[in-house]
């Protein structure tokens, strides 16, 4: 079963608000045994927006689920010391601290692997361990914003941030899918080794393409191009009663069946203006804004035109695709959570339990 890939490996987690706790998260998806080690005043996502009737928010609940949550003061000796044991007995540890931090705790790569030669060691932060951004604060705004990937993204008048944040979830599957390849190779090895991850890299490993145009061509203007607003045949639209739809229609297929569907076979041709497509995308706001979304759906659903209604977050849980895939549950604490969407032979995860805590020697008696 997939939730049983990683079982036995035992994962400390010393990260905190979105990046670490979501790639470990899924790591406990695989089958993973996370231990989550946080300061005595908690992570601050504890608190960081409205707090559930036990002083906790659902964010921190969501991103912590299958965890067991150890509080040590890595400041002092005793904290260093269990920590130290739990090192020992860890195969993974997954750090979000400014580069650095680990070394003046008394726990840099050169100690960890002298308490633990097998330990697979990830650091996840914002610019990664070295180079000149390497201690500057940020967060996934400004990750964003020195990749070019804001200045690409939104309507021609500004960038527009991404929600939820992109770079820190890009980051946690970056994270995830280094931590399994050193895994592979200390299977081989028999040796750990240290991973350095930047969050702003992550989002910067996707922008490829755009960084591409911009050296041949210039930078790409908003709402200029095929893919970013430019085309009226790949845009999102307002409909009459003030709700949105999505078109997709890049191949000339799709586009000739919208075409047929809304009862307009003259502008088939019109797919091939010139970017961006200002004249036809005028007509497109006006057609869209003749019906509302239901009206819509009823005349381009079974079209087969890459059409799809804009869902408001609150439809998702329910939408009959993801009620029939199986990865997205309320449960009994009112969260929606999503389980690590993958399928192997048929299983997904398993629905994940409630975070638990423990002393730390609980922990290490358990690992010994």
């Amino acid at each position: 079963m997939i939730a049983d890939c990683l079982a036995g490996l035992k994962v400390l987690d010393l990260s905190m608000y979105i990046p670490g706790p979501l790639a470990t998260l899924w790591l406990s998806d695989l089958g993973a045994e996370v231990v989550k080690v946080e300061s005595p005043a908690g992570d601050p996502m504890r608190t960081m927006g409205p707090v559930d009737a036990d002083g906790t928010t659902a964010f921190y609940k969501l991103a912590n689920a299958n965890k067991t949550i150890v509080a040590l003061d890595l400041k002092s000796a005793d904290g260093k010391a269990r920590f130290a044991e739990m090192v020992a007995g860890a195969d993974v540890l997954l750090e979000g601290f400014r580069p650095g931090v680990m070394e003046r705790l008394g726990f840099g790569i050169t100690r960890l692997h002298e308490i633990n030669p097998r330990l697979v060691h990830c650091a996840l932060s914002g610019y990664g361990g070295t180079g000149p951004f390497a201690t500057r604060a940020g967060h996934d705004v400004t990750y964003l914003a020195v990749t070019g990937l804001l200045a690409a993204s939104g309507p021609a008048e500004r960038p527009v941030m991404t929600f939820p944040p992109l770079a820190d979830h890009a980051g946690a599957m970056l994270a995830v899918n280094a931590i399994l390849a050193a895994l592979l190779k200390r299977s081989t090895s028999g040796k750990g080794t240290t991973i350095d991850i930047s969050l702003a890299e992550a989002a910067l490993s996707w922008m490829g393409g755009v960084l591409t145009m911009a050296q041949r061509w210039g930078d790409p203007k908003r709402e200029h191009d095929l893919i970013n607003g430019g085309a009226a045949f790949y845009r999102i639209y307002q409909t009459k009663d003030g709700r949105f739809a999505a078109i997709a229609a890049l191949e000339e297929k799709f586009w000739q069946s919208f075409c047929t569907a809304i009862g307009k076979p003259d502008w088939i041709a019109r797919q091939a203006e010139p970017l961006p497509q200002h004249d036809l995308l005028a007509d497109m706001t006006a057609l869209f804004a003749s019906r509302t979304l239901a009206e819509w759906t009823e005349v381009l659903e079974p079209a087969d035109c890459t059409f799809e209604p804009v869902l408001e977050p609150h439809e998702v849980a329910t939408h009959p695709h993801h009620v029939e895939r199986g990865f997205t549950h309320v449960s009994d604490q009112g969260l929606v959570e999503v389980l690590l969407p993958v399928l192997m032979e048929g299983e997904r995860p398993r629905r994940r339990r409630r975070l638990t805590e423990k002393a730390a020697e609980a922990v290490i008696a358990g690992w010994s």
